[in-house]
């Protein structure tokens, strides 16, 4: 038997705010990653080279070239600098550059979040990110109600107070209109993830030749205790954010007998969350689930759910630096499936989803 787990008062505050987005904020070394998206709108081809700091060697990322109007994903690490090199035209062998040159442009990766780097006319890098976008909103802002308080002061002089409440007034409305500005991008963003999840599951569904993800690598794990064997690992997704990994064989077939009777008589429907603390029935998400509770006190007697447990964590611990424990954790939870043949109009199944708010949104710690 074959078992795979998945794992806002006065002007001042308001300036203030406003100008704290053009300071720069402290960064730790925890996680230097970033996820670099470049796009080529340079009308020509160009090439992508990573720049080993420490002996200059110039390494290929692009696969081989980026061309016009195409873009490229990039995995990165902050202070890592990159050269974008244009690249002879097809026709003639020649690039556009002064003196037929190929030209040149370079940027480095910043601590900042959401990097896109524009490659631009002439081969002419522009790098933008969350924060830079942020600032020079509010640049742009300031300097309105700037000009504004300024025009006032000049015709009036004697009237400093009612400028002051002018410029706060002025600020005040300008972050309303920002604030609803991104509200809007971000519910339009909700609404295509949630459209996409439908396409996506029609599209999988539908294609029986369609081939499982071919993981990214594959490694072993040998587990611990009495019953520890050697186990392979598929690692499917290893990102910062997100990492899946499949095991097989992660169950023995008495551990997999175990939690089928023990979740039996407490299977019920699947819910998700109603977004005010409770839960309600979804048609994105059909299933049978049960929660089995642990016995942790057998766990030395050799109880087959305790020891499945067990694994569980121990394999969690061993991909993850939380050395996550039992103690206050959710009971071991199974979710059963039926229907999957091509007469069953909606089988049980769980629909591409987001888990809490689908907004893009990084999710917040604790």
């Amino acid at each position: 038997m074959n078992h795979r787990i998945n794992l806002l008062a006065s002007a001042i505050p308001l300036l203030l705010l406003l100008l704290l987005t053009l300071l720069p904020q402290p960064t730790t070394a925890v996680d230097t990653a970033r996820s670099i998206q470049i796009m080529n709108e340079s009308g020509r081809r160009v090439v992508v080279h990573w720049i080993n700091p420490d002996t200059g060697e110039m390494v290929l990322q692009s696969d081989p070239d980026v061309l016009n109007g195409a873009s490229m994903d990039l995995n990165s690490f902050v202070g890592h600098t990159f050269e974008v090199r244009e690249l002879p035209a097809k026709k003639t062998g020649f690039c556009a550059g002064e003196d037929e040159t190929c030209r040149v442009d370079h940027f480095t990766v910043n601590s900042n979040q959401d990097q896109v780097i524009m490659i631009k006319e002439g081969v002419e890098v522009e790098h933008t990110d969350s924060k830079t976008i942020a600032s020079k909103s509010a640049s742009t802002l300031l300097d309105d109600c700037k000009s504004t308080a300024k025009s006032h002061l000049s015709s009036d002089p004697e009237s400093a107070i009612n400028i002051l409440e002018d410029l706060t007034k002025c600020v005040q409305k300008g972050i309303a209109v920002e604030i609803e500005r991104a509200n809007e991008e971000i519910a339009f963003q909700a609404t295509v993830r949630k459209d996409m999840a439908a396409l996506v599951e029609n599209y999988t569904c539908a294609d029986e030749s369609l081939n499982t993800t071919e993981a990214k690598r594959t490694e072993y794990w040998e587990s611990g205790g009495e019953f520890g064997r050697r186990m392979k690992v598929s690692v499917m997704i290893d990102r910062p954010a997100s990492r899946i990994h499949t095991i097989e064989d992660f169950l023995t077939d008495d551990e997999c007998r175990a939690v089928e009777e023990a979740a039996a008589p407490l299977l019920h429907d699947a819910t998700v969350a109603d977004g005010s603390g409770g839960s309600k029935l979804s048609e994105s998400r059909k299933a049978q689930q049960a929660g089995i509770k642990v016995h942790w006190e057998k766990e030395e007697e050799g109880d087959l759910i305790a020891r499945l447990s067990r694994r569980v964590y121990d394999y969690v611990n061993h991909v993850l630096p939380f050395n996550i424990r039992e103690n206050g954790q959710e009971d071991l939870m199974s979710i059963q499936y039926f229907g999957r043949g091509p007469d069953d109009e909606a089988p049980d199944r769980y629909m591409p989803h987001c888990d809490g708010d689908c907004n893009g949104l990084d999710f917040k710690p604790g």
